[in-house]
């Protein structure tokens, strides 16, 4: 049966959640940690050679400061996590943009994966037309070697997409990468993160039928 080999996860739903438990709004972020160190084990554990992980967006820095305290935060924790795991860590976003955590910037780089151990990128400031911009200013660009001409060239295509919070659109999560993604929600928030969640959507994507557009 087969087995993805790249899954995105957009872990939604942290406000909602904070909010439905009485907190404010920002309470939610650190609640999402160990659901994402959970996460990049069972892609381990399942098989899967790559995970991504949506941080934050040039978008949400929109949001009030102490969410985006919040969020930060919780994105710099999230990367000494997956470090400490052993993952090969790569952090994908805007350097250049002041909202980019300088604490992550040793992390723009890929690191080497310990024994056992996967790919995790994790997007913090990303934007997808940041990613585009080298695409829109290239010439003459090779069709078949499109992905060389974007931010992130480095992560590979996606195979599987799983969404928590209910919500179901991609918000701009790796649009080259998410091509041929099969996408699959979760109506949970993401600080409820259970295993199964895991679990059901990769049997849902066992029955795909997996194409590419051929």
């Amino acid at each position: 049966m087969p087995i993805p080999k790249h899954v995105g996860i957009i872990p939604d739903g942290n406000r909602r959640w904070a909010q439905s438990k009485g907190m404010t709004k920002e309470k939610g972020y650190d609640n999402g940690l160990d659901p994402g160190l959970e996460a990049y084990r069972i892609c381990r554990d399942s098989g899967v050679k790559e995970v991504t992980f949506y941080g934050f967006t040039t978008d949400n820095t929109k949001r009030p400061s102490c969410q985006t305290e919040a969020f930060t935060k919780a994105c710099i924790n999230a990367a000494n996590m997956l470090i400490d795991e052993g993952a090969a860590l790569l952090v994908i976003g805007n350097t250049k943009s002041p909202m980019f955590p300088k604490e992550l910037l040793p992390y723009t780089n890929r690191s080497e994966a310990k024994e056992g151990q996967i790919k995790a990128n994790l997007l913090v400031n990303y934007g997808w037309h940041w990613d585009l911009n080298t695409l829109a200013d290239a010439q003459n660009v090779n069709k078949n070697n499109i992905q060389n001409y974007i931010q992130s060239f480095d992560i590979s295509r996606l195979d599987l997409i799983i969404r928590w919070g209910g919500r179901r659109r991609l918000s701009g999560f790796l649009p080259v990468q998410s091509i041929y993604a099969d996408f699959y929600v979760v109506d949970d928030y993401w600080p409820d993160f259970n295993s199964t969640h895991m679990a059901d959507a990769f049997n849902w994507y066992k029955t795909q039928d997996v194409t590419l557009g051929g």
